[in-house]
């Protein structure tokens, strides 16, 4: 019997030997693995790289027509709807004003009373002449009788240069007039579509307040010239030219894009809380009747575009000193290595690397240290200067 256990017991610590041993291999397995710095690389590849500005405003008509008669009456025949098109000429609404008609009358009688002093002015001329020439010829005639015969002549003359000039201001008086009375059928000044009516019939346009275009009693625009108009930033407006390449998308219309190219910039800025920004017109490639005027729109303008460049994620640069290094992870290799590298052109998510890497390289873009913590990630400096990517992408 003491031998049975002695057997056993021997048994039981060889046993108790290689579990022991088989739990050590475990947790050295599982702790050198769990506790080893890890790398996420990307690989540097040549490409294009764009830079852009961001903008942001509204849909505007570049091409606006107010209706605002300049005389008074009340409205009547309102012909037209918010919406509707119209052509150049055709009638919007009609003006009441019976004082127009008297004020034609007026002209009427004045300015036949101017015509007919001419007439009688060339009249006394004619006179004149005859009765000068009649002394002439008759030998009773003295001196003196002939020179005032010959002053009335001369008189005539003046009389009928005031005639005439009264006749011409009378009848620039005249047509002036009958242009108001025309205006009485008030007509569309353009083609376009009718976007703003401010009058209802019967009401009087001498108390309709015209501070502004906006208050208009009729507001006509061009759907055809749409244009977006967008500030930007102070900081951006130096990369912004004329005819640079922009991409607009719309807070109203979802999935939809629109290319275009700017057509003007304001070259004042505006100043609001601190912040100057500049007006930026961006004319449309395309039309889409789902854009509406006053709609909010954000733009893209492409600043720069390269190509055949090398880049790397913004989130693989790093700051030593006065230097920008990226670390790269040889192929085989446990650790990476630094090197110094130059930057070019950047955007929010890629930046140009002149030297220092090769393509092909994989860059460190984040290390995970399971013994620190937390996860630290590289950072780096934004620097687009607001910039952010548009379309391209690598080739």
């Amino acid at each position: 019997m003491k031998n049975y256990w002695k057997k056993h017991k021997i048994k039981i610590v060889v046993v108790t030997l290689i579990a022991a041993a088989g739990g050590y291999y475990w947790y050295q397995k599982t702790h050198q693995t769990s506790t080893a710095v890890q790398y996420k690389t990307a690989v540097a590849a040549k490409g294009s790289l764009v830079t852009s500005v961001s903008g942001s405003g509204n849909m505007v008509v570049d091409q606006l027509a107010t209706v605002d008669p300049t005389i008074t009456g009340t409205v009547a025949n309102l012909a037209v709807n918010v919406g509707d098109k119209v052509k150049k000429g055709d009638t919007l609404f009609t003006i009441v004003n019976d004082a127009l008609s008297v004020s034609n009358d007026q002209s009427t009688a004045s300015l036949q009373q101017s015509r007919n002093s001419v007439d009688s002015a060339t009249l006394s001329i004619k006179q004149a002449k005859a009765d000068y020439d009649a002394a002439k010829k008759d030998d009773t005639s003295t001196s003196d009788q002939k020179k005032i015969l010959k002053a009335k002549i001369d008189i005539a003359k003046s009389g009928l240069v005031a005639a005439q000039k009264s006749y011409t201001a009378t009848l620039a008086s005249y047509n002036n007039t009958l242009a108001n009375g025309a205006k009485r059928a008030v007509t569309a000044p353009i083609d376009g579509t009718v976007s703003a009516i401010n009058i209802k019939n019967g009401d009087d346009l001498s108390r309709l307040s015209s501070n502004s275009s906006s208050s208009a009693p009729i507001i006509i625009g061009d759907l055809g010239t749409l244009q977006a108009q967008v500030s930007v930033n102070e900081v951006d407006i130096p990369n912004v030219a004329i005819g640079q390449k922009v991409m607009m998308t719309f807070s109203a219309i979802s999935g939809l894009t629109i290319s275009g190219k700017i057509e003007k910039m304001d070259a004042l800025g505006t100043l609001a809380q601190g912040v100057v920004t500049y007006n930026v017109k961006v004319g449309l490639d395309t039309l889409d009747s789902r854009i509406k005027p006053n709609m909010s729109v954000s733009a893209k303008i492409i600043t720069q575009v390269k190509q055949d460049v090398i880049t790397v994620p913004n989130s693989a640069l790093k700051t030593q000193g006065n230097a920008t290094v990226v670390q790269v992870l040889p192929s085989g290799a446990k650790t990476p290595e630094s090197r110094t590298v130059e930057l070019g052109s950047a955007n929010n998510t890629e930046t140009e690397i002149v030297s220092g890497i090769n393509v092909g390289d994989n860059v460190v873009t984040q290390t995970i240290d399971p013994t620190a913590k937390a996860t630290t990630t590289t950072t780096s400096t934004n620097r687009g200067g607001g910039m952010g990517i548009l379309g391209g992408g690598r080739g």
